[in-house]
């Protein structure tokens, strides 16, 4: 499957299913990963370790598979936007924008690169390219190109209409971790301040015809932001599902113990890995 081919299923309004990979490095994982049936996957080259040549292998793997891959860069910028689709990504995920600034160059750099400059500031202000050859051309060029924009914080969600009004935004990003940390209540999901935030969020992209992405980690938050109105489901990451698996293996550890007699280990119980993939 194409960028394209992710961005039709999306906007023809079918539920699409990704995560994130930010700790796995060597290719081999994505033979294990395309077993999951998704749709797409993020490499994170934010928080994670990741270097370019790490990136660039994971694309060039991922390339021969059905799922899409995106990668999250840095930061909002266009340097980080054209070295990340060079290297094989169907786009970014640019976190963190708060402003109209950032958003449109990286709106640049992911659909209308190689362009540069003050052409591409004119296509970008007013849709004026130097001929329509070139509009063809960089249109052809960039057409599997996904551009999502994270919408993190509060100064963002303040500046949310203005960063809707720039066109090119396939998709709305919301982080949860750093939304709540800006909203002053830190990992609080269930926090009414923070379900309006998103729920905002989802509505006022979902006026302009622009899905949203929920980045939550368990099953019972997934559920309910699907049910809200994200059907551009980020679930987990590879990271997560390790810890996952070290969660399973210490309640084994546990039910062994029982049987030697041993004293019961403190470890999570089993009613808590109800996340577990």
């Amino acid at each position: 499957m194409s960028g394209l081919d992710l961005k039709t299923k999306i906007h023809n309004g079918e539920i699409i299913y990704g995560t994130m990979i930010s700790v796995l490095r060597n290719p081999r994982w994505i033979e294990s990963i395309t077993k999951l049936g998704l749709d797409y996957v993020i490499i994170d080259n934010e928080h994670s370790p990741l270097g370019r040549s790490e990136v660039a292998d994971l694309l060039a793997i991922l390339k021969f598979t059905n799922i899409v891959p995106i990668v999250r860069i840095p930061i909002p910028d266009g340097h980080y936007t054209t070295m990340a689709v060079d290297a094989g990504s169907h786009g970014v995920l640019a976190p963190y924008c708060e402003t109209v600034d950032q958003v449109e160059e990286v709106v640049a750099a992911c659909k209308w690169r190689p362009l540069k400059g003050k052409f591409v500031d004119k296509i970008i202000k007013g849709q004026e390219f130097p001929s329509e050859e070139t509009k063809l051309y960089l249109e052809n060029k960039n057409k599997n190109n996904i551009c999502i924009i994270g919408i993190e914080s509060v100064p963002a969600i303040n500046n949310l209409d203005d960063i809707l009004s720039v066109n090119g935004i396939d998709a709305v990003f919301v982080g949860p971790n750093d939304l709540t940390i800006s909203l002053g209540i830190p990992d609080q999901y269930d926090h009414p301040e923070y379900k309006k935030a998103v729920k905002y969020i989802i509505d006022k992209s979902k006026s302009k015809g622009i899905p949203t992405l929920v980045h939550q980690q368990t099953l019972d938050l997934t559920r309910e932001w699907i049910e809200n109105g994200s059907n551009f489901v980020l679930y987990s990451s590879d990271s997560r599902m390790v810890n996952n698996f070290i969660k399973e293996i210490d309640y084994i550890k546990s039910l062994g113990d029982k049987v030697l007699g041993k004293e019961e280990r403190q470890i999570i119980n089993k009613e808590d890995l109800g996340d577990v993939i």
